[in-house]
């Protein structure tokens, strides 16, 4: 691909009427591979020719640079006309809007950029702490490679959000702002200088800055330390440091990102990577011996101050301090007349996001849902768009708008994963809640068996494709895989755990976790392990007791 900014290249190719109407802004269709076949004998009395660009459609991105994966075996085609000109050169005169390209083209000439939007603000909660605060949530789009890559991450900001995140998101950019100028200093300062935009009145002004600031480091990769904005009105700057309250990820937890694990004698333990750990406080930081029934899977809430534990048996949520004054389980939020025995049937997957809101999944086949609790009161979530697919597992992000979906049709093995946001509606006092807009990521997976948010924009997932062996991926909101970060086989591993968190500096990454089955050498039966990732090599972990989970909060 040419790296003209208008495709002045290209349209040298066109005739002047083509040239003139071609609008290559309108979409890029990515596939597989592009064959031409031979198409029509061409004679020197012929004027016309035709042609055809075929191939297997994969991926597509919008007239909004969004992406989005394609499931399944699409053929796609394309119809070319070719007219001879005077000279006898033969120039394209009707064509399809947009660019058509293959895999590798497209890798090689597009590159994810993030845009940072505001949350929406949920009419149902309670403003008060983390429940009424707004967050920059990513928006990731794919731009050319070789354009100007700061001013066009920046007109992409302005432009807005992409069609699926625009229900749950906000911008601080009235309609119709223009920009006139993006560049850097030597100290590391970003310059934006921006048209129709009232950066007159204060907040405003530093609402948009803060919004650059973010989309614009994240190009920079981390080496952007201010954003200074200028207007028709006034000007205002933005650091990392100013709003740390409303920065990406700033509600997933302590940016130390405690981790846990669930010794074999029960109890709730919370460690990091330096010493063993001390139980949690209150009645799940001691052994379960004598719980009836006994517990099973655990969640620690984004503040670490609350954690759900699900029985053993998929009957019964409890919601439990881990405080001091916990000397009790109390009685449970939720409870399942799932089938006893059964290990896919009952509640799973409990999640939390980061305004306290607990949500899990009953797979009760008999009417299986996903529930909300918040507080002491639960809600039962609609999930638009799975026809014929039902829940079974399902992994919140900490700003409570995204989801990660795991779905299954009764009778299949087929475990797929999809994305889906979470709109509020309602009020205080009557909350309504549903999961909508679900899209399916990574479409070529057979089976999954367990998600985590590893970035504000991505999901660490453990799955394999029909007949290969399991596989770790980084898989963004919008379907596409990250390439760029390779991890080491996972055949043996169970579930995975990884960490919005994050420092001052975006470097600063909280390692995967992971729980794997370790086969001995002497016939004995195969062990459950924690390990965790450490300069992309996995290390067991020594942990107190065998551990029966390893994960973040959330």
């Amino acid at each position: 691909m040419t790296a003209d900014e208008g495709y002045d290249t290209a349209r040298k190719y066109l005739t002047e009427s083509a040239a003139a109407t071609w609008n290559p802004d309108a979409g890029t269709k990515v596939l597989s591979a592009t064959g031409i076949p031979v198409g029509q004998d061409v004679t020197d009395a012929d004027t016309t020719a035709s042609l055809q660009v075929s191939g297997q459609l994969v991926a597509g991105v919008d007239e909004r640079h969004s992406y989005a994966r394609v499931a399944g075996q699409n053929n796609d085609s394309s119809d070319f006309t070719f007219v001879r000109q005077k000279d006898g050169e033969w120039r394209i005169d009707r064509l399809a809007p947009g660019v058509i390209m293959n895999e590798t083209n497209f890798r090689n000439s597009f590159r994810q950029v993030e845009r940072f939007f505001y949350t929406a603000p949920d009419p149902s909660s309670v403003v008060s702490g983390s429940a009424g605060q707004e967050v920059l949530l990513a928006d990731p789009v794919y731009l050319r490679r070789r354009i100007d890559p700061l001013t066009s991450a920046v007109r992409a900001l302005v432009d807005g959000p992409s069609v699926w995140l625009s229900p749950v998101v906000r911008t601080a950019f009235p309609a119709g702002t223009t920009v006139d100028k993006v560049s850097i200093d030597d100290n590391r300062v970003a310059h934006v200088q921006l048209g129709k935009a009232d950066t007159g009145e204060p907040m405003a002004c530093r609402r948009m800055a803060t919004q650059l600031f973010y989309t614009v480091a994240d190009q920079g990769k981390g080496q952007i330390t201010r954003l200074e904005l200028k207007g028709p009105h006034g000007s205002c700057t933005a650091a990392r440091g100013d709003s740390p309250s409303t920065g990406p990820g700033a509600l997933a937890g302590s940016t130390t990102a405690t981790q846990y694990y669930q010794r074999a004698d029960g109890a709730l333990v919370a460690t990091d990577e330096v010493r063993p750990g001390d139980p949690v406080r209150g009645v799940l930081g001691k052994p379960q011996s004598n719980t009836k029934p006994p517990l099973g899977a655990f969640a620690v809430s984004r503040t670490g101050s609350q954690a759900a534990a699900i029985s053993e048996d998929g009957h019964q949520v409890w919601s439990v301090p881990l405080s001091d004054s916990a000397v009790a389980m109390g009685e449970p939020v939720l409870t399942s007349p799932a089938k006893g025995g059964d290990k896919e049937d009952g509640f799973a997957s409990p999640t939390w996001d980061g305004r306290g809101d607990l949500w899990v999944v009953d797979r009760n086949k008999q009417a299986p849902r996903v529930v909300m609790v918040r507080g002491a009161k639960s809600y039962t979530v609609p999930v638009e768009g799975l026809t014929g697919q039902t829940v079974q597992a399902l992994k919140i992000s900490s700003d409570g708008v995204r989801v990660a979906v795991v779905a299954r049709t009764p009778g299949s093995a087929v475990r797929s994963l999809w994305f889906g946001l979470v709109v509020h509606d309602g009020t205080p006092q009557a909350p309504t809640v549903k999961i909508t807009a679900l899209h399916r990521a990574a479409p070529t997976l057979t089976d999954v068996a367990s998600v985590s948010w590893a970035e504000t924009d991505q999901l660490l997932v453990l799955g394999k494709e029909a007949d290969r062996t399991q596989q770790l991926y980084f898989i963004s909101t919008d379907g596409s895989q990250s390439t760029e970060t390779q991890l080491q086989s996972a055949e043996s591993m169970l579930t995975v755990s990884a960490s919005e968190s994050r420092g001052d500096s975006l470097t600063q990454t909280p390692p995967v976790l992971a729980m794997g089955e370790v086969k001995q050498t002497d016939g004995k039966p195969s062990e459950i392990k924690a390990f965790r990732l450490v300069n992309n090599q996995w290390r067991e972990t020594s942990l107190i007791d065998k551990p029966r989970s390893f994960f973040y909060a959330g």
